[in-house]
């Protein structure tokens, strides 16, 4: 199974880091974030690798060839012309993707410690064209879901403002974890071109598709600013 991480966002959240490095190299307890997920994905067997670059994109190629790629297959998504956020970028990785296999999707500034088996094995039960890592746990962000955990809608804690399927009926919010478990079909599927949040497709097709989400209980922290950083740290070691 191949795995793509985004690793070309500008991380300003995580300045003054960023001003010079790219976020994917940020460190927790010494170790360059995208070392550590690298490591975490080989454990459940992956060991070829899709990275988008484009924020210091050159470090990203640098440090993997300095680190033999960590003995993986690594290819590179190259969005240094333009940084096409998640939907563009999926859609720009399609040729290291669309061979017919089921692939992982993991942000590069996601620590978390969820069973990938597990994922996959939900994943490949509900034959969905994607399928969504999320937890109960803080976000201003939230996915809602019914009750049998298919999506269908999406709320802004702090403003109120939903997108919905249809009459929210006592859906469950949960927050995104930054994880997808994706089948080659979605390129059929996705309609935008160019610079787009995957996130947007995936609220329109709720409306035709059904999308689950994966419930886990794992530890996962968003390392996305210096905070979470210290958080982080107390977690992995």
């Amino acid at each position: 199974m191949k795995a793509l991480i985004f690793a070309a966002g500008k991380g300003t959240r995580l300045k003054p880091f960023t001003d010079h490095h790219p976020k994917a190299l940020a460190k927790v307890n010494g170790i360059p974030l995208l070392e550590r997920n690298i490591h975490y994905l080989k454990k459940f067997g992956i060991k070829d690798f899709v990275i988008n670059i484009h924020h210091f994109g050159d470090q990203i190629v640098d440090f993997l060839k300095k680190n033999d790629n960590f003995n993986c297959n690594i290819e590179i998504s190259d969005e240094t012309n333009e940084l096409l956020e998640t939907g563009g970028g999926l859609i720009f990785a399609k040729k290291f993707l669309d061979h017919g296999e089921d692939f992982l999707i993991m942000n590069a500034d996601i620590l978390t410690d969820i069973n990938i088996n597990d994922f996959v094995e939900y994943h490949k039960k509900i034959k969905d064209f994607a399928t969504l890592a999320v937890s109960d746990r803080e976000s201003s962000r939230k996915l809602l879901f019914n009750d049998e955990s298919v999506l269908r809608g999406w709320l802004n804690v702090q403003t109120g403002e939903q997108r919905l399927a249809e009459f929210n009926k006592g859906f469950k919010a949960l927050a995104f974890s930054g994880m997808h478990c994706i089948n080659p079909v979605i390129f059929d599927k996705i309609k935008r071109t160019g610079k787009f949040s995957v996130m947007e497709e995936y609220l329109d097709l709720m409306q035709t598709e059904h999308i689950h989400g994966f419930v886990h209980d794992s530890i996962l922290i968003d390392v996305g600013r210096p905070e979470s950083v210290i958080e982080a740290e107390k977690h992995f070691k």
